[in-house]
């Protein structure tokens, strides 16, 4: 069973006691493999609690491919290889972006410093993309990204599904960054170019803020 106590503040949200029973049933129901371990189903909100986050990126639905998802969205294991499409197109315009990208696909070192790497879903069966996406995560995550419009936020929000979530923050406390995914369909709409990391750097500067660290884990 998971272990909520370990999410902290997000715990407190009201999916826990309204939707998550259900939800825990259905994944527990399911004669499919589930993507990504249950142990790291809540990997994003266990690693960037609610008061932390500075940043919120928001993905669709975990990874299919067993071995690549590990609870955050975009990051895969770091012996991934070669990179999903989608996570490739990111780190090609953080170079052009920043001068370089990290080495490995892991992005747990951007959680641990405020960057909350949430799907729209939190589970997947393996080989079958977006096949829990109607299973009742949304409303959690919606709850998440309402909490943390709470405080002044960046927010990377690629893609309609995104976008649409995303349209519930308002107020110009915020940073919002609406371009197209980084999916190989739709990267050169407007994703390619658009700068989000230095222009996240940027606002959390300007606000006296640490700089996120978005290309080495062992960098300053």
């Amino acid at each position: 069973m998971t272990d909520l106590s370990r999410l902290g503040g997000w715990a407190e949200l009201p999916f826990f006691a309204t939707d998550w029973p259900a939800v825990s049933a259905a994944l527990q129901a399911e004669t499919r493999p589930i993507l990504p371990p249950e142990t790291q189903r809540f990997a994003a909100l266990e690693l960037t609690p609610p008061e932390a986050t500075r940043v919120v990126i928001l993905g669709q639905d975990p990874y299919p491919t067993p071995g690549h998802a590990h609870g955050l969205a975009f990051s895969v294991e770091p012996d991934v290889t070669p990179l999903p499409r989608s996570l490739g197109n990111i780190y090609k315009e953080l170079a052009d972006d920043l001068g370089t990208a990290p080495l490995t696909g892991d992005l747990r070192f951007w959680a641990r410093q405020g960057v909350l790497l949430l799907n729209t879903a939190l589970s997947v069966p393996a080989g079958e993309a977006g096949g829990h996406l109607k299973l009742g995560w949304r409303a959690l995550t919606e709850q998440v990204v309402a909490r943390t419009a709470q405080t002044p936020t960046a927010y990377l929000l690629w893609g309609k599904p995104a976008q649409k979530i995303g349209a519930q923050i308002t107020g110009t406390q915020h940073l919002k960054i609406e371009t197209a995914h980084p999916s190989p369909l739709s990267a050169r709409r407007g994703f390619f170019g658009s700068a989000p990391f230095s222009r996240i750097n940027d606002w959390l500067a300007a606000r006296g803020e640490p700089i996120i660290n978005w290309t080495r884990p062992e960098g300053p």
